[in-house]
């Protein structure tokens, strides 16, 4: 049987070199495997990371955006509430000025005897009971007569029936009225203010929606009027 031949010194030495070279080149595929796979894994991971920083990024400046919008709509909210507001209150002035204005004009109502004793009468005959009590300035005790006597004729004409005025000579409406009378019946269960400045309180009332129209026009936005 032949004896396998022995290698002599620079042949193992050879081959050592190559099976180091296999192994130094195994090692080195190995290596670049891990790198790719390292490299993937790490892009993809960072790919991940990038994509959860945009999303957050963008949900977190969408909410600014709609923080903006919630603070420009309540901005413009104020902002029409105050003009409106100050609308609303320049518009009140108007209306006050124009009654007070009126109501300094009531002093000179009783400037006209005619005219003052005309509306005493028709004063006096609003509260349609046949025994009235009447309250009046005491300056006008003179006028305020004469048109208790008219009363009582034109009750008698319009209703065929006599009339019982007695006239206050304790309590007085004060001077400081514009004049006009206070009627009071049954012992004072009925009681009419029908001072001038009363008088002007409740046409004011009365009027106002009509006044408001007059003067500013209609109102597209409220609901009703007062």
């Amino acid at each position: 049987m032949t004896q396998p031949q022995r290698l002599n010194d620079n042949e193992v030495a050879a081959e050592m070199n190559k099976m180091v070279s296999f192994i130094k080149q195994e090692a080195l595929e190995k290596a670049r495997e891990i790198k790719v796979k390292a490299d993937e894994e790490f892009n993809i991971e960072k790919a991940k990371l990038v994509r959860q920083e945009t999303i957050a990024i963008e949900a977190f400046y969408q909410k600014k955006i709609k923080q903006a919008e919630v603070s420009k709509k309540i901005a413009q909210s104020n902002h029409v509430n105050k003009n409106r507001l100050r609308v609303l209150e320049q518009r009140q002035q108007v209306l006050n000025d124009l009654f007070q204005d009126v109501r300094s004009k009531l002093f000179s109502i009783s400037d006209d005897p005619a005219k003052y004793q005309t509306i005493l009468k028709d004063l006096l005959l609003q509260l349609l009971e046949k025994n009235v009590v009447v309250q009046h300035r005491k300056k006008d005790s003179d006028i305020v007569a004469l048109a208790l006597e008219e009363a009582r004729i034109e009750y008698k004409e319009k209703l065929n029936s006599n009339i019982e005025i007695t006239l206050d000579k304790t309590n007085f409406i004060p001077e400081s009225s514009a004049g006009g009378v206070v009627v009071s019946a049954n012992d004072g269960r009925f009681l009419l203010n029908n001072t001038l400045e009363a008088r002007l309180d409740m046409l004011s009332d009365s009027m106002l929606p009509d006044i408001r129209i007059m003067l500013f026009g209609v109102s597209t936005t409220r609901a009703f009027y007062n």
